[in-house]
């Protein structure tokens, strides 16, 4: 049993990156499953190749790691034609069961399996506060996170202390959505998004590494977490700061219909922009998890001070403290 390897599958995009800077920081040997390795290490990490649903040589690094988290998935930034549906659906639920069944084919499992999923299950939920026992929305997006913790919850691998966190609006510079709202508030485009009532669930993105780093070494965390962080805001309230932060006036908003036509240039969907959720860690508070960054203005701050100043590296040692 090696429990300093930690094997993340999927771990090539944004929290994935961020996540590997963590554990690396922390002394962790890093181990990613990616559908196309690149050439050579990056910054330690080694990368292994797999399909993201069939067992096949990649599931060997599993045996006798010390963690396995699971962020694979086709990103939700998309239109939403029957393919792409298809493909987000299918990409999170493969992967799901394969790697419960490369786990289970273990001789020696991992201590813990560390399962990604998010708040969209919670639909456009109004001013209804959303803690873990919310019942799902209505609508694509929560039909495909049901999708996914339904693989998760039916696929059981018994011995493997189990994880799993509904992930909100995940603020940082190096991906997500943040550069975007960024580019077109510096622009002079910052104003809120339709009505601007609609609720904005975040976090910080070294919280929420920090949340994924707790998840593994507290042996007590199990079950299901809301990774968001304790205070969401309206997307009128978040563009106001988002101003603020950035140096930029008033703007004024931008009419359902308008953002209808934007998404379709921009090839994603309006609903990702015109619906929210009030979602709050009430089990993470309970728990003793504390958050580096709880307000909105202090984690924009951070952001983009962060953005022009601090090395990865810097970054690693930092969140390893």
């Amino acid at each position: 049993m090696d429990s300093n390897r930690v094997i993340l599958a999927g771990g090539t995009g944004f929290l994935g990156r961020a996540l590997s800077d963590a554990l690396l920081g922390k002394g962790y040997e890093v181990v990613v499953l990616t559908r196309s390795p690149p050439a050579g290490a990056r910054d330690g990490v080694r990368f292994v190749q797999w399909d993201g649903k069939t067992r096949g040589h990649w599931a060997a690094e599993l045996d006798g790691a010390g963690a396995v988290v699971n962020l694979a998935g086709k990103n939700v930034n998309c239109r939403y034609t029957p393919q792409n549906l298809r493909e987000i659906d299918e990409s999170r639920v493969n992967a799901v069961k394969g790697v419960a069944q490369a786990i289970n084919a273990c001789q020696n499992k991992p201590l813990v399996l560390v399962q990604a999923a998010t708040t969209a299950i919670y639909g456009d939920a109004g001013d209804r506060v959303c803690d873990e026992t919310a019942p799902p929305g209505e609508g694509i997006p929560p039909a495909t996170a049901t999708k996914w913790e339904d693989a998760f919850n039916g696929s059981p691998t018994p011995g493997v202390r189990r994880v799993i966190l509904r992930i909100s609006f995940a603020l940082g510079a190096g991906g997500g959505a943040l550069p975007v709202l960024a580019g077109l508030t510096r622009w002079f485009l910052g104003g809120a998004v339709g009505t601007g009532r609609q609720y904005i669930s975040w976090i910080h993105l070294d919280d929420v590494t920090r949340l994924f780093l707790w998840a593994i070494e507290n042996e007590r965390a199990e079950g299901l977490y809301n990774a968001t962080s304790p205070n969401p805001v309206t997307n009128a309230e978040f563009m106001r700061e988002l101003r603020r932060v950035l140096h930029r006036p008033w703007a004024p908003p931008t009419p359902a219909p308008l953002v209808r036509v934007g998404s379709f240039f921009m090839r994603t969907e309006p609903v990702l922009a015109l619906t929210g959720r009030r979602c709050v860690p009430a089990r993470l508070q309970r728990e003793g998890f504390t958050f580096d960054y709880p307000k909105l203005p202090e984690a924009l701050r951070a952001v983009f001070a962060g953005a022009a100043t601090e090395s990865s590296q810097a970054r690693a040692e930092r969140l390893a403290r």
